[in-house]
């Protein structure tokens, strides 16, 4: 008996330390442009056998995102882009693969390639894009667009034209990186998505409401923790009380 009771309230402070482990990474991330909070979910499953109904255990279930668009604010810098409303950017990873963000803090490396968080690629329709490091006033339109003025021209060259891809947010998975990757494969490009030059959009995080929740979770972790002693306790009692009727 005294397993079983450890074992449920074991689960139940396990995943309320995983809870308060998201919510502290929402926290850190609040400031980060494009940053989608993360979202823990769980659920609880009754433990089935003999006088057992009273009881359940916590297991994990879906986790998700809240692809709720965060604030924009006006940078004036002309490499940084926000998407209005739906969308996301794509970057090439390292090993060739693709991930979305929604964070256009964008800048030029000294190939003239424009990277993204991480040092990844800005993925265009046609590849990469990459400019002349002399070029001068680039223009990023609403349908995602790049132009930029090259030495000695009066004229804006078009070098490229942003990947803009509006998958369905809810079959999304967020990797180790950060980025998100559709299961279906890559995505085509949108005609729908929308960017607006000088500005970042930023985390979508409730700091005030994640605190509140990382106060919850505490509670929650100590409550079960208590259990655990209680358990402890009740053990201690009855191997006394075992000992005595031994005498």
């Amino acid at each position: 008996m005294l397993d079983r009771f450890v074992y449920t309230a074991m689960t139940g402070a396990k995943h309320a330390m995983g809870q308060l482990g998201n919510t502290s990474h929402n926290l850190a991330n609040a400031q980060t442009p494009g940053f989608r909070e993360m979202v823990s979910m769980f659920r609880g499953v009754p433990i089935q056998g003999v006088s057992a109904d009273s009881r359940s255990f916590v297991v994990d279930s879906t986790p998700g995102s809240n692809f709720a668009a965060g604030p924009v604010s006006t940078t004036g810098h002309p490499l940084d882009v926000a998407i209005r409303e739906k969308g996301f950017f794509v970057l090439q990873r390292a090993d060739g693969t693709e991930g979305y963000t929604r964070s256009g803090k964008f800048v030029l490396d000294q190939d003239g390639t424009l990277r993204g968080p991480g040092g990844l690629r800005v993925m265009g329709v046609d590849g990469p894009i990459v400019t002349d490091l002399e070029a001068a006033d680039i223009q990023i339109q609403q349908d995602g667009r790049v132009q930029a003025r090259m030495p000695g021209d009066f004229e804006s060259t078009l070098i490229g034209r942003l990947k803009l891809v509006n998958p369905a947010p809810h079959t999304l998975v967020r990797e180790g990186d950060g980025l998100f990757t559709a299961p279906t494969g890559l995505e085509e490009p949108s005609e729908e998505v929308r960017v607006q030059q000088g500005a970042l959009e930023s985390s979508n995080v409730n700091v005030a409401a994640a605190m509140v929740e990382m106060i919850k979770q505490n509670r929650l972790f100590d409550l079960n923790l208590r259990m655990v002693q209680v358990a402890e306790q009740n053990a201690k009692t009855a191997g006394s009380l075992m000992s005595l009727s031994r005498v």
